[in-house]
């Protein structure tokens, strides 16, 4: 590893987001340089990024596709060393040797190595949803512990951190609300009595980002706005009543900040991923992120609404859930991977989604979690019940 340099491990890094951070960590050579990567499936891409990265460490999901990996590197004369299975994300996360952790896992999978990177202090980009739903303050309380950065990197709640007064201390007593911003998803002027006749092509069809499969439909039922309210309350350490959501179907502001004296400070820029992850990347400064700059001789206008209940009613689960005992949060998603899983899957209708998260809901009896082993029990037993309702759902 070259001296002077910031080591980066990215987590995910064949989805969306690792891609878009390894373009950006490409496009600055001088001051990055990447230390481990980890896969799910994608063998032939994992030994492209390694053939063109050179990291120390590559790890995969599961231990075939690890030997698939480490016979590929063994005939392509590469060197960087295979660790399989998921106790690997923790290491990578968490070695001395690295820096700086992306954590762009999608799904509860990315909790353990995120709580991995926060206990050891890193600086930890923030893409992997699940680690403030799902962990909430047992998360909150491993990066206090471990004196690790946390920046976000979803473009929303990126936007609100470049627009909140740099000293946090600042932040509860200047700050009148947030609101975050959303494009609307494909359905957005959809008439909500035929949603019941999605299909998974239709949802995955995102209008203004490219995105993977599970998040295009949290985007198309809104639920990605859900979770990122509960995100922005861990975050940003604000009541849920100061965190508002419209929709801004041209995806150039961001978010914005409400202060005190009603001035609204906002984010503005293209919708490319890279331009939050070069902010993590770079902060506290700015590094250039290679993503094409607004022209206002072009934008035109910029419009606002209010999000439909009817069309979007999983959206309101949010301030529910954030007002339940703590732990409903982690439910909550839970419930919906499982929902999203099986209605990709053509087992459950794109309307019936919501039904799974519901009835889980009024369902699920929840402890209080204190660790990481409550978390990951309330995950598996919350997807459980969701599996159950799920399969009763199935026609």
């Amino acid at each position: 590893m070259s001296v002077g340099k910031q080591r980066v491990t990215v987590l995910g890094s064949t989805g969306s987001v690792g891609a878009n951070t390894l373009e950006v960590i490409a496009a600055h050579p001088d001051r990055f340089e990447v230390f481990a990567l980890s896969a799910s499936v994608q063998v032939d891409l994992m030994l492209a990024q390694c053939t063109r990265f050179k990291p120390i460490y590559a790890v995969m999901a599961s231990a075939p596709h690890g030997a698939a990996l480490a016979e590929k590197f063994k005939q392509n004369g590469l060197i960087t060393q295979v660790l399989p299975g998921p106790n690997a994300l923790e290491t990578i996360a968490s070695d001395d040797r690295c820096d700086t952790v992306m954590a762009a896992i999608v799904g509860a999978a990315g909790l353990a190595p995120c709580m991995a990177a926060a206990r050891a202090g890193k600086r930890l980009l923030l893409a992997n949803k699940e680690a403030l739903v799902v962990g909430g303050e047992v998360f909150m309380r491993a990066v206090q512990a471990g004196g690790a950065q946390l920046l976000p990197i979803d473009s929303e709640h990126s936007a609100i951190f470049q627009s909140l007064p740099d000293k946090r201390s600042e932040w509860s007593a200047q700050v009148e609300k947030i609101i975050l911003t959303a494009s609307g998803g494909p359905f957005r002027t959809r008439d909500p009595a035929t949603l019941h006749r999605v299909t998974p092509e239709e949802a995955c069809a995102h209008p203004n980002w490219v995105m993977g499969r599970k998040i295009s439909v949290d985007s198309a039922t809104m639920m990605n706005k859900a979770l990122e309210v509960i995100e922005a309350k861990y975050l940003f350490g604000l009541e849920p009543a100061q965190i508002e959501v419209v929709i801004h179907p041209q995806s150039v502001i961001h978010s914005m900040v409400q202060y005190l004296d009603t001035s609204v400070v906002a984010q503005l820029g293209t919708p490319d991923m890279r331009v939050p992850i070069a902010y993590g990347l770079g902060w506290p400064g700015r590094i250039s992120s290679g993503a094409q700059a607004i022209d206002f001789r072009t934008l035109g206008g910029m419009t606002f609404e209010m999000p439909d209940a009817a069309r979007f009613p999983g959206l309101q689960l949010a301030w529910e859930v954030l007002s339940a005992p703590v732990g409903t949060t982690g439910v909550l998603n839970a419930a919906n991977e499982v929902g999203v899983a099986a209605f990709l899957d053509r087992r459950i209708r794109f309307d019936q989604i919501h039904q799974v998260n519901l009835e889980t809901l009024e369902r699920f009896v929840v402890s209080e979690p204190s660790g990481m082993d409550d978390l990951l029990t309330l995950d598996a037993e919350a997807r459980a019940l969701a599996g159950q309702i799920a399969a009763h759902l199935e026609t």
